[in-house]
């Protein structure tokens, strides 16, 4: 898939939408970028392209946020490290918020389910169900 209308993050969340979570990645320097971009940072390489990444990571930092049980609970944002370089913002589902803690290893599940779909990470090993 080429660069859909409306530049990089339309090409994201069509694949998001298509339920496969896809990373640019420069040609020339091998190095992977996320927040989607025309061109490589520092760099400047217009040579990105879109790759399937291993969608494993590490949660670097988590929080949670309260909210009362009739808005929908409690959930965490987690700033998760893909293994392939990047760090991204998402959360961590599948276990109780408070239960996410720093140097989880996770894995990235594209949750179409939702509207828009969404990247999000379950625990390694964990399951849902």
């Amino acid at each position: 898939m080429s660069d859909a209308p409306g530049g990089p993050d339309a090409t994201f969340a069509a694949y998001l939408a298509d339920g496969r979570f896809m990373l640019q990645r420069s040609h020339s320097s091998g190095r992977y970028v996320f927040y989607p971009r025309l061109l490589e940072p520092e760099s400047g390489n217009g040579d990105l392209a879109w790759v399937e990444p291993s969608g494993l990571g590490t949660v670097y930092a988590t929080t949670v946020v309260r909210r009362r049980p009739e808005k929908g609970g409690p959930y965490n944002i987690a700033l998760i490290d893909l293994d392939e370089g990047v760090r991204l913002m998402s959360r961590v589902e599948t276990i109780d918020p408070g239960d996410v803690v720093i140097g989880m290893r996770v894995h990235a599940h594209v949750a179409v389910d939702r509207a828009p779909a969404v990247l999000v990470f379950h625990p390694l090993g964990h399951e849902e169900g």
